[in-house]
């Protein structure tokens, strides 16, 4: 009996996933880890009044979200000085860098990125048909520059840049980005994805106006807010721009947990300031650990810190294997010259504690 054919497309790519997921690892190891520090989620979780609005939704779990999001929706336009017509909700930035892939490039479309640059967001452009066109990292950071120069080039409709960036975790003041946006190619979209903006200063946040409709912006409540695992994520740009994820996005994609958990965390303030703290108390407990073993720690402004490991990438897998091995799950940066880093996620200080006993043994056994 014949299965039912696939694409040409679908059948011209590998079934792969961006990242192993730490349950996989322990599954194939039959170890639980001791310390999850790979997936750059907050293990400091969402704050109690947000675990009491998953509570109370958890009854009301036999309906659908709402597919307007609107609560949630009009609260993000609050709090970021828009209208509620300029913010779009969806399961999570994956998700939104799906729909907005799946708006803006069709089969042959070049579409431009920093190699080593965020994953998941190839394997959209790949699903669609568009065509990547990468170009390299420069001194441990996306470049805006190269990226607008391949753009023009190759006449790409859509960059993608993260700030702060995820692998490396650095970053780009504000006036490097607009300068960017200044330059953009006409017809040229730039998804800048500022999932770890709540942990960079404020310098590195730029001024966007809204009218703009070269530029979207995507965040997520993944990171400070603690709610990885409800996949809520939402964007903002120019009317018009926002308006067309109307057309393809999933409108039942949110959960009305999903939806009550993140509009409780948005009017909470206060537990995203002790995240930061948290954080930033994380990050230099890493970055000491790293020195301690002779080991390098770049500047970060995200809730991870990438560590320079002073080899090439065959001595980086091997110390990731080696901690991994020991219940340490991290993670690595896949492309040149970021494989030869491992990046540490902010743990409680218990897990540090394990991190900082086992380090000296990985890199000594």
């Amino acid at each position: 009996m014949k299965r039912p054919l696939e694409t040409p497309l679908a059948q011209s790519l590998p079934a792969t996933v961006p990242f192993v997921g730490p349950e996989a690892i322990e599954r194939q190891t039959g170890t639980p880890f001791k310390a999850r520090l790979g997936a750059n989620e907050s293990v400091f979780g969402p704050s109690p009044k947000v675990l009491q609005a998953i509570c109370d939704a958890a009854g009301e779990a036999w309906m659908y979200g709402d597919p307007e999001s609107y609560e949630l929706r009009h609260a993000l336009a609050l709090s970021l000085g828009v209208s509620a017509e300029e913010v779009v909700v969806g399961e999570g930035i994956d998700g939104l860098l799906g729909y907005l892939v799946r708006l803006y490039v069709g089969p042959g479309d070049k579409v431009v990125t920093s190699d080593g640059a965020y994953p998941t967001f190839n394997y959209h452009v790949a699903g669609f048909g568009g065509e990547l066109v990468t170009v390299p990292y420069v001194d441990d950071r996306e470049d805006p520059e190269s990226l607008l120069s391949a753009a023009k080039e190759c006449g790409a409709k859509l960059i993608y840049l993260a700030n702060p960036d995820n692998p490396m975790g650095t970053w780009h003041e504000a006036k490097t980005i607009e300068a960017m946006i200044d330059a953009l190619p006409e017809g040229c979209l730039l998804a800048l994805d500022e999932a770890y903006v709540e942990f960079a200063p404020d310098t590195a946040v730029p001024q966007v106006e809204l009218s703009d409709p070269r530029v979207v912006r995507l965040r997520t409540f993944s990171k400070a807010y603690g709610l990885a695992g409800m996949r809520v994520g939402y964007a903002f740009g120019e009317a018009n721009v926002i308006r067309g994820f109307e057309k393809i996005r999933n409108h039942f994609g949110m959960s009305r947990a999903s939806q009550a958990a993140a509009l409780a965390a948005l009017g909470d303030s206060g537990w995203v300031a002790e995240v930061r703290g948290q954080v930033e108390r994380a990050r230099k407990r890493i970055t000491e650990i790293a020195s301690d073993n002779d080991l390098v720690a770049l500047p970060s402004a995200t809730n991870f810190v990438t560590i320079d490991c002073g080899r090439d990438a065959d001595y980086a897998n091997t110390v990731l294997a080696k901690l991994v091995a020991r219940g340490v799950f991290v993670r690595k940066p896949f492309a040149a010259p970021g494989n030869r880093c491992i990046r540490i996620s902010a743990g409680h200080p218990e897990d540090l504690d394990l991190l900082a006993n086992v380090l000296p043994e990985v890199l000594t056994g």
